[in-house]
């Protein structure tokens, strides 16, 4: 039986007074800082922060970002680290790790691609942010969907709100659940961009069972979040990124489709090896660049063709 998401208050928004180094902001954050410097400082964050979310949500503009995804609930420290080589290594343009201060300085200290942390608590977010995170994901929640668990409309709404409360100049994605009928996804979608959210993101796979095997299996499984990424991307005017049961085949279908980037979670974590992580990334990486290339292509004969 299903039920809806008790949020709990996380014990991170208590962390121990700490300053800590952003190596991409260039700056020293305090989890408190001294009131007397608050003021002064203010302007200052904020234009370091809107000058940060905007390199970080540059491959969605361009939309050509790729997203690695380690899981919501894996804190497992040498599982993550390989992910986030195989990230780096492979082509990706931004990583997806728990919403852990520890494990984003593991991150920081593996890749220089903007690290982006995943949880359900916005209470949670400020420590990951003064550790190094520059993105902010609310979801990636299939580990909460196998506990029966789902995410209402409000709820997210309202999680969403309290996030934009705590870190107004972060970057910050919502996931709109597949557990939604195609035109409840779109709603949200859009109550989410009067919110202020940059991203959306789409998921379905877990809700996919293919019937068939090889290519036909992969574009199956895909279909539920790529026609996600197709109605929600036509609905609103922020980047959409397609994730959740994508592979190097059909990841060039999500751009094709309308999104402006792909998140790849199972189809790199659940792999044994760092090497065989890395060769899954290069491969979504460059199906990704051959699709954007010919879609350039076409845009520009396009243009020739009218003139």
């Amino acid at each position: 039986m299903q039920a809806s998401i008790c949020i709990p208050t996380s014990s991170t928004s208590h962390s121990l007074l700490k300053t800590i180094t952003n190596p991409v902001l260039g700056h020293s954050l305090s989890s408190k800082p001294c009131l007397s410097l608050k003021k002064r400082a203010s302007f200052t964050t904020k234009a370091v922060l809107s000058t940060s979310k905007e390199a970080v949500l540059k491959d969605f503009h361009e939309r050509r970002a790729l997203k690695i995804i380690s899981g919501l609930q894996n804190f497992d420290k040498e599982n993550v680290a390989s992910v986030i080589t195989a990230a780096e290594q492979g082509g990706a343009t931004h990583v997806d790790i728990a919403c852990d201060p520890e494990l984003v300085k593991l991150a920081i200290s593996l890749t220089s691609l903007p690290v982006c942390v995943s949880s359900v608590d916005p209470a949670a977010f400020p420590a990951a942010v003064e550790a190094g995170a520059l993105m902010v994901e609310i979801g990636n929640y299939d580990s909460f969907y196998e506990m029966g668990v789902i995410f209402t409309p409000e709820q997210i709404l309202n999680l969403t709100k309290e996030t934009k409360r705590i870190l107004p100049s972060v970057a910050l994605s919502v996931t709109v659940p597949h557990t939604l009928s195609l035109p409840d996804q779109v709603k949200l979608a859009e109550m989410l961009e009067q919110e202020g959210v940059d991203i959306i993101q789409t998921e379905g796979g877990n809700c996919s069972n293919p019937s068939q095997s090889g290519v036909l299996g992969l574009i199956e499984k895909a279909s539920p979040t790529l026609a996600a990424a197709y109605s929600i991307s036509r609905a609103v005017n922020i980047p959409v990124m397609c994730s959740s049961g994508l592979s190097a085949v059909t990841a060039p279908m999500a751009i094709t489709a309308g999104a402006a980037g792909v998140g790849v979670g199972s189809a790199v974590n659940k792999l044994n090896d760092v090497v065989a992580m890395i060769a899954e990334v290069r491969s979504i990486s460059d199906s990704l660049g051959a699709s954007t290339g010919t879609s350039r292509r076409a845009s520009s004969e396009e243009k020739t063709l009218k003139v």
